[in-house]
C-alpha cells in the first residue's frame, strides 16, 4: 500500500469530527495518541469505519456491534482501547 500524502492526512482528521460527542470524544483521542503512528494499512482501515454512519461506528467502538471483517479487527481492537 502507498503511503498517503499530507493532503489526505488532513482529509482524514477532518472526516474524524462527528456528530455524536461519545464517538468524537474517542476519535479525539486517537488522533491526539497514535494517529502519526498509524501504518498505510491501519489509516486505511480507520478510512473504513469513517464511512459508517455515526451510529453504526459508534456501537462498534463500543462494543455492541461488530463488523465481521478481519482487515478491520485491529482499528477497531484500538478504537475500544481508547
Amino acid at each position: 500500500m502507498t503511503e498517503f500524502d499530507p493532503i489526505e492526512l488532513k482529509r482524514i482528521r477532518w472526516r474524524s469530527r462527528r456528530g455524536l460527542l461519545e464517538l468524537d470524544l474517542v476519535l479525539s483521542k486517537l488522533l491526539e495518541t497514535h494517529f502519526d503512528s498509524l501504518t498505510p494499512a491501519e489509516l486505511a482501515a480507520y478510512q473504513r469505519l469513517l464511512e459508517l454512519p455515526d451510529t453504526d461506528f459508534l456501537d462498534v467502538v463500543n462494543g455492541k456491534a461488530d463488523i465481521d471483517d478481519a482487515e478491520l479487527e485491529g482499528m477497531i481492537a484500538l478504537l475500544r482501547s481508547l
